[in-house]
């Protein structure tokens, strides 16, 4: 928790954030604030810029800050902007009390001794789904709490699979999801769209089937990570998927599903309000793993951390202040706002309660997966930066899955 355990912040962690940021949203930018000397004003830095000052986001940061006896100087960055910033303020001793941060990022800030450990700051994690709070950890240690999760799973048109005789009820595993597309297509509509772009979004979108086949980030060789490299490649040599998929985004990519003639998107939580905006009726469905049942799919959203502070004073204020938004009705609250799962089981039964459309969500984020879990940490980037290349290679023929796979795995040793 002291300063002077702070270890050296070097280039190679300010690339490792960029380079794991951007997958799961996406946000503008916002100005820098930096701590006042007051010492009954708290910072708080958050990726949320969207909101702005009388945002019930804001206003539950200020009605914590009340509550906790303090006035609260809050910045919203852009998500990367955000971790570059905390890195740079931890060099200067100028750390934010509280920093909201993207999920991937939470290790490598740790790693670069930028975060309070929850041993440390006493912050209750005691109700928070395990695999979500594992995005969170590094070397046995947990640093903060997540606020709410987004990620992955497969949204569909109800019209156009009727029309191709397909009951969704059928769509199980692999070989029956390749089934469903071969009738839609055979019926004259598109089959699945997804985004395989060459960044992050490709990594991100690939993950559910490379985990959904058994395979391990630390072996992109394996002959799992290669049979889920040759579903892709199988769907568009087959016309299932479109070749665009190699440079779409998840934007673009939702924009052709929003087009009509899509039976299948791959895409996230966050496009929920897009999707009752899409003019028909569609239905949401867990990514489903090679043998049946869902797919591990990777988390988003972000962490309520606590950095290292030179002023080892402000931690006990600090810790209340992360408790309040982590609280069960914030959380419920801020989730709703933010169109997140909530990370524990009380406030998603609250959701679901609420909104019976987050119950496939709800599924789909119990069985997802941190993208540095495992221990990956500061590993997770170059890792992944090989994964979208090989997928690249793979998708646009210039060498075959399995070949693909392999130099991806002897880049990153």
């Amino acid at each position: 928790m002291h300063s002077s355990s702070r270890r050296r912040l070097t280039a190679v962690a300010l690339s490792a954030v960029v380079a794991a940021t951007g997958a799961a949203c996406s946000s503008g930018s916002g100005s820098a604030d930096t701590k006042g000397s007051d010492s009954g004003t708290y910072t708080v830095w958050d990726p949320y810029p969207q909101f702005a000052k009388g945002s019930a986001w804001v206003k539950l940061l200020d009605a914590c800050g009340a509550k906790t006896g303090v006035k609260i100087k809050r910045t919203g960055y852009d998500t990367s902007d955000l971790a570059n910033k905390a890195l740079l303020a931890a060099q200067q001793d100028n750390s934010a009390d509280v920093l909201i941060v993207d999920n991937p990022v939470v290790s490598t800030l740790a790693e670069a001794g930028v975060l309070t450990s929850t041993e440390d700051n006493k912050l209750d994690t005691s109700k928070v789904d395990p695999n979500l709070l594992a995005a969170g950890q590094s070397d046995g240690k947990t640093y903060g709490t997540p606020i709410g999760a987004n990620t992955l799973a497969l949204y569909y048109n109800k019209k156009v699979l009727k029309e191709a005789g397909v009951d969704i009820a059928s769509v199980k595993d692999w070989t029956s999801l390749t089934a469903a597309l071969a009738k839609v297509t055979a019926a004259g509509k598109k089959g699945i769209t997804f985004s395989a772009i060459g960044t992050e979004e490709g990594s991100f979108q690939f993950l559910p089937w490379f985990w959904g086949a058994g395979a391990e980030l630390t072996a992109l060789d394996s002959a799992q990570a290669a049979s889920a490299l040759s579903l892709w490649k199988d769907w568009l040599k087959e016309g299932y998927a479109p070749n665009s998929v190699i440079n779409n985004t998840q934007t673009t990519s939702w924009q052709e599903f929003a087009g009509g003639d899509y039976a299948f998107a791959e895409n996230g939580t966050w496009q929920l309000a897009n999707a009752k905006e899409a003019g028909f009726d569609y239905g949401v469905l867990p990514i489903p793993g090679a043998d049946g049942g869902s797919a591990a799919a990777p988390t988003g959203g972000e962490f309520v951390t606590i950095p290292t502070q030179g002023d080892t004073g402000r931690y006990a204020t600090t810790q209340k202040l992360a408790t309040c938004l982590t609280s069960t009705q914030n959380l419920y609250d801020t989730d709703t706002t933010l169109s997140y799962v909530a990370p524990t089981g009380e406030v998603q039964a609250k959701q679901v309660a609420a909104n019976a459309e987050l119950k496939p969500w709800v599924a789909a984020v119990k069985a997802a997966k941190g993208r540095t879990s495992d221990d990956l940490g500061t590993k997770y980037p170059k890792i992944s930066e090989q994964l979208w290349k090989a997928v690249q290679s793979a998708l646009s023929g210039a060498k075959s899955p399995k070949d693909a796979l392999t130099s991806a795995q002897a880049a990153v040793k």
